[in-house]
């Protein structure tokens, strides 16, 4: 079965946060890349025009603070660790289409730059002294309100006292309008418990944000176009990230017409910590900018550790590249796309992930395979006509769970899309042990049971496409439709068992 929508052809865009460089990526960072991979498969294999952006956040105080303490240029460091966020791709089997980073002057100053010129067109930028408190972990600055006991409660310290004169971008001139999108579901949030988040966020009333800091506080960053003494904070140059990826700065007739195609972004995949950021700022940016807003924004939740908050002073970040080199990148991918809902927060631990290992993996998706491939690799090849083939009640368990599929995919449930296909999983093998092809005298009830298993097989393996992408294709080369015929050729175990 293709999971190809045949009255959709479109283009589908689909970001991720770009991640910020102050370290190694860990498995949270992990979990937001795999899921928006997902999603990109799953779109590519409806034959849509695919373009699938992430990249780094390199700028910033903070940045600037930790290469001085390990004797490096803040160009360095983030070179450095760009570098890790972009093996990643290889490390988890990421299909992304383009990595930006913000340090890069040709690809994204230009844009960013341009926005924010835009924005000083639009009379939405002003300058004023101002004195707040500023959380250097958060890199924003913080209300008496956001703290607990004084104290930032992400990062657990007492923010600084600072007082400059800052560029401010009248975002609060924006409140109604945004909401209003978000209502009418023209910005649409998923899931809903987030749109009634930041819907109560901006009822509380929306505020001007600090869009710029002193050149001489804060020299690592993009300096202001029409202000060389300020550089430009966050907002007007990581959010930026999503446009100048796609040609925003317009440089050329190939760039103009890039962002034109492209633009807005389909899906944008954050984390719950900057859901204000992207649903509140980054609209009221386009909008004064004059540009469309996203069509969607999916939040997930956060991953702990064995039942602790990762964090660095505990000593239990846990490290997608070591756990990838002990167990594989499919197994990696299906633990943190099945055990953690996609919209929730989630944990890893090492004794539930080899239990899905075991129980899911291995026994269930391998076993099948292999009991299938042994059964079709002695007859193989097998003639077949589905129409006469194909068993009534294999057809409809498979239309059945399969609409439940596109279902969950769509509406980006992806945990439960793949509990969908073990549904299938576990329907094949009840199937298998019912019609006990093993024991049958009749060869032609032998190769329809064979046949009926092979295409169960067959699509399991493509609905399994965009989850784990290398499994599915060792599955599709143990068994293979060929036109009139299945070739299957009994290959290794995809999963060995773990103890």
């Amino acid at each position: 079965m293709n999971i190809r929508d045949k009255d959709k052809k479109s283009k589908f865009y689909i970001t991720t946060a770009i991640d910020y460089i102050n370290g190694a990526p860990h498995i949270g960072h992990a979990l937001e890349k795999i899921q928006a991979d997902v999603v990109a498969r799953f779109h590519r294999a409806r034959e849509e025009d695919v373009f699938f952006l992430t990249g780094t956040d390199e700028h910033g105080l903070k940045i600037y603070r930790a290469a001085e303490a390990a004797g490096l240029s803040a160009t360095e460091l983030a070179a450095q660790n760009a570098e890790k966020f972009r093996d990643l791709k290889k490390i988890l089997n990421l299909s992304w289409d383009d990595f930006i980073r913000t340090s890069d002057q040709k690809r994204h100053w230009p844009g960013a730059q341009k926005l924010w010129l835009q924005l000083y067109a639009s009379g939405d930028l002003y300058k004023k002294k101002y004195q707040g408190l500023y959380c250097i972990g958060c890199e924003s600055f913080k209300t008496e309100k956001d703290l607990v006991g004084g104290r930032c409660p992400d990062h657990q310290r007492e923010p600084e006292k600072i007082k400059q004169e800052n560029w401010f971008f009248k975002l609060s001139r924006y409140q109604e309008e945004i909401k209003s999108r978000i209502k009418s579901g023209e910005l649409k949030i998923i899931p809903e418990t987030r749109e009634n988040e930041i819907l109560s966020f901006i009822k509380s009333g929306l505020e001007d944000v600090s869009f710029s800091r002193p050149q001489k506080d804060l020299s690592w960053g993009i300096p202001v176009p029409n202000d060389p003494e300020q550089t430009m904070y966050v907002w007007c140059d990581a959010l930026a990230n999503y446009i100048t990826a796609i040609g925003y700065a317009g440089a050329d007739d190939v760039e103009i017409s890039k962002f034109k195609h492209w633009w807005p972004a389909d899906l944008q995949v954050i984390g719950k910590d900057i859901l204000r950021f992207h649903a509140a700022i980054w609209p009221g940016m386009l909008l004064s900018a004059k540009l469309p807003l996203p069509k969607s924004i999916f939040v997930h939740g956060f991953i702990t550790a064995e039942g602790n908050k990762m964090s660095k002073s505990i000593g239990n970040i846990i490290d997608p590249v070591e756990i990838v080199k002990k167990y594989g990148t499919d197994p990696v991918r299906y633990y943190l796309l099945r055990e953690v809902s996609t919209s929730g927060d989630g944990d890893f631990s090492i004794k539930k992930f080899e239990d899905r290992y075991n129980g899911d993996l291995a026994n269930g998706l391998g076993n099948l395979t292999a009991r299938v491939a042994t059964l079709g690799d002695k007859i193989s090849p097998i003639k077949i006509n589905f129409k006469n083939d194909l068993e009534t009640e294999v057809s409809k368990v498979i239309d059945n769970i399969f609409d439940k599929y596109r279902r969950n995919m769509e509406e980006i449930k992806l945990n439960e899309a793949l509990a969908d296909i073990w549904e299938l999983i576990s329907f094949s093998d009840k199937y298998i042990n019912q019609e006990k092809p093993w024991s049958l005298k009749d060869e032609e009830q032998i190769r329809r049971v064979i046949v009926n298993s092979c295409y169960l097989v067959g699509v399991i393996a493509n609905m399994l496409g965009p989850f784990l992408p290398e499994t599915s294709e060792k599955i599709k080369k143990q068994i293979k439709f060929t036109g009139p015929e299945i070739v299957v050729e009994r290959g290794k175990n995809l999963f060995t068992r773990l103890r």
